[in-house]
């Protein structure tokens, strides 16, 4: 439920969200963390998985930051072989977003969504035209319209069917502008300080071979250009993006969250591994807290979660 005390306390600072698929559920533990501690962020961007955990952030509700990386992958209906086979994309898109709004286990609080005052930007990829495209509070007024938007972004190619967007064909906001880097989004809008999730270790670059997943990609997109151009440039770009994140990291002007470590793929949906990277980024989080607390300017202890947050 929304109540009093939605106005946010970090001011200035962007808080930015890597996708990965499910190695989003490492985000959604340092974020689970961040709430508990009553750290709101007034400009929140996610590309990918991380405008999943960037809607839930804003609607700040841990449980369905847990649920959406953890529960829902237990769910048969979620995905897997079973719905590849039947045509419904190795994730099931039509449950995973719309059909979850409701869900008994972990509605999503649009009401306090709505009432927070953090801004949210999120991005995705026009196919037909190679359009990066980055929805805003404006685009989503409704439930369904947010979670469309969340859809948009977090659409793998050949993993998950396609969605259209006010008549346009959108897919995974990581092929567009930053390749995927999230901080390319708050530096466009003009922020100079960013906290950055990521969802690979220190060190990580994009590999010039492709995974075979990506080369079959590019082999079957002949019909769609722009989603060919983008996948064949996508390694090169990331990798920039990387590079110009960590010069930023050490002049200061960035706090860089990564794991430790990373077992998880972006299409693991064992939710033992998932609770598990789940726990990771969160016990990491806490053991952080006190020097991400500096970064931000934070001083003495933070207000106490409302009810509707720690759930």
């Amino acid at each position: 439920m929304a109540g009093d005390g939605l106005a946010c306390n970090v001011h200035g600072t962007a808080l930015c969200l890597e996708g990965g698929g499910c190695r989003g559920a490492y985000t959604a533990g340092v974020l689970s963390a961040l709430l508990e501690d009553g750290i709101y962020f007034d400009y929140v961007c996610g590309v990918s998985a991380g405008s999943s955990n960037a809607a839930c952030y804003v609607s700040r509700d841990v449980r369905r930051l847990r649920y959406s990386f953890v529960d829902l992958m237990g769910d048969r209906r979620a995905g897997g072989a079973r719905s590849f086979l039947r045509h419904h994309g190795y994730f099931d898109a039509d449950f995973i977003y719309e059909g979850t709004i409701d869900d008994p286990r972990a509605p999503f609080d649009f009401e306090t969504f709505s009432a927070s005052e953090a801004q949210i930007a999120i991005q995705s990829f026009e196919r037909d035209t190679g359009r990066t495209v980055r929805f805003r509070r404006k685009d989503m007024q409704t439930p369904v319209e947010l979670m469309r938007r969340v859809r948009a972004s977090s659409t793998m190619p050949w993993l998950m069917q396609p969605i259209e967007v006010d008549g346009k064909t959108m897919l995974d906001g990581g092929l567009g502008s930053g390749a995927g880097m999230p901080s390319r989004i708050a530096l466009d809008d003009g922020y100079e300080r960013l906290f950055v999730v990521l969802t690979q270790p220190a060190g990580y670059r994009k590999d010039e071979d492709a995974p075979k997943a990506e080369r079959m990609l590019v082999r079957t997109s002949h019909a769609s250009p722009y989603l060919r151009q983008a996948l064949l440039t996508r390694g090169e770009r990331y990798n920039a993006e990387l590079d110009e994140l960590e010069r930023l990291e050490r002049e200061g002007k960035a706090l860089v969250v990564r794991p430790e470590s990373m077992d998880v793929t972006s299409t693991t949906i064992d939710p033992a591994r998932l609770e598990g990277l789940y726990d990771q980024g969160h016990d990491q989080a806490v053991r952080e807290l006190p020097q991400w607390r500096a970064f931000l300017g934070l001083q003495g202890p933070m207000p106490r979660p409302t009810e509707s947050v720690i759930g």
